[in-house]
């Protein structure tokens, strides 16, 4: 990897999903602690994926035009932490909910392109892929882990101040990262919907749509569910942690599992496994074991998950593509799928109760299986070992 700016990728997705870990499990328990209800709690983190459904698509057209993805990445960076400065202004539910729309405009932006720049500098090795990716989730388990210690010493309310603070190391690191060439493919020429209709391409839209669906409640309550049946603010950061270090076994051993193999069957697999762990959260939080258990299984319902669906989307989306297929991968199923998972979520908090939340996700998971799984085998698709 001598070629491939491998410190510099994998510095940006440290620190971006470093970011990750400071919102995902604690955001909500910041909105919990300014006194907001269950459903406006899911209004508000549901915005962090709302936004996705437009800004990748906007974002990666103007990238694919003018070929300047590394200045977009930048100037998203800087837009973010100028938005987010807003969280210090006031913390009423209408000004958050601005802020935090028109942060997730500009910092869902950068990572469907740093993903295309990554998958060009790598050229042919792909698989390579998850060994830069895999700094996102040491920063992510750093984060998760020190603030979970944190909290249990210091108010939720000092959370935007380590948020700002892993922002401005995005920015720092989207200063640095070089433009990778876009090289001439023989799909240049035809219109991205046509590829869209294929149906391995919208199966495979599809069900990752669902598959963030089903990830939905988790984003949005898996931490307060977990302090609501008596567990600490620390343990709650290490069973985050937890399953990032499986995600981070998982990306070492890609390769080896990519020769062995399709990506088709290992998607497959990773959602018949979301079934598992979203039941076993729901009917099993009074054992630590289940729940610690189920944890583990992070390591499928994303890590390989994402891995065999970013190298789909790579295959699918090529030359000129390569930005928008991210973009679109990103605003259908984390955008879409992540709205509608947030969204129905805080719906059926209250009045289902936890426990058929969690169920409901299991059954989104099933639901993307049975697509992907009736309309999604193609020849076209190499194994990923050639991608």
């Amino acid at each position: 990897m001598n070629a491939v700016p491998y410190w510099r990728l994998s510095g940006f997705y440290f620190f971006y999903f470093a970011f990750v870990g400071a919102m995902s499990p604690f955001w909500g328990l910041y909105l919990q602690s300014l006194a907001f209800n269950a459903f406006q709690i899911g209004v508000l983190m549901s915005l962090l994926q709302v936004m996705r459904i437009f800004a990748p698509n906007i974002w990666g057209h103007i990238a694919d035009r003018t070929g300047r993805r590394t200045a977009i990445v930048q100037a998203a960076a800087i837009g973010s932490v100028l938005v987010f400065a807003g969280v210090f202004v006031g913390d009423s539910f209408w000004w958050l909910f601005a802020v935090m729309a028109a942060l997730s405009f500009f910092w869902s932006a950068s990572l469907p392109l740093v993903e295309a720049m990554t998958l060009s500098h790598l050229g042919e090795r792909t698989i390579d892929y998850s060994r830069i990716r895999l700094w996102g989730s040491v920063g992510f388990i750093l984060m998760v882990v020190g603030l979970g210690y944190a909290f249990d010493q210091v108010s939720i309310r000092w959370l935007p101040w380590a948020v700002l603070a892993v922002m401005l190391g995005i920015v720092a690191f989207a200063r640095v990262i070089p433009e990778a060439e876009i090289l001439p493919h023989a799909s240049d020429n035809i219109p991205v919907w046509e590829v869209l209709k294929r149906p391995e391409v919208a199966s495979l839209l599809a069900a990752c749509m669902l598959m963030a669906v089903t990830h939905g409640p988790y984003y949005t309550f898996y931490s307060i569910y977990l302090v609501d049946h008596g567990y600490d603010k620390s343990t709650v950061g290490w069973l985050w942690a937890l399953g990032v270090i499986c995600e981070i076994g998982i990306f070492l051993m890609i390769p080896r599992i990519f020769a062995r193999v399709t990506p088709r069957q290992l998607i497959l697999a990773s959602f018949a496994l979301a079934v598992l762990r979203f039941l076993l959260i729901a009917w099993g939080v009074e054992s630590a074991w289940l729940v610690w258990g189920a944890q583990t299984l992070h390591a499928f319902t994303f890590g390989t998950y994402h891995a065999a669906a970013v190298a789909l989307i790579h295959q699918h989306f090529r030359g000129r593509h390569q930005a928008r297929g991210q973009a679109l991968y990103t605003s259908l199923s984390y955008g879409v799928g992540g709205t509608i998972g947030g969204l129905a979520s805080g719906l059926t908090w209250d009045t289902l109760g936890s426990a058929w939340t969690f169920t409901l996700a299991a059954v989104s998971a099933g639901l993307a299986w049975a697509v992907y799984a009736l309309w999604g085998n193609t020849k076209s698709v190499p194994a990923a070992g050639k991608l």
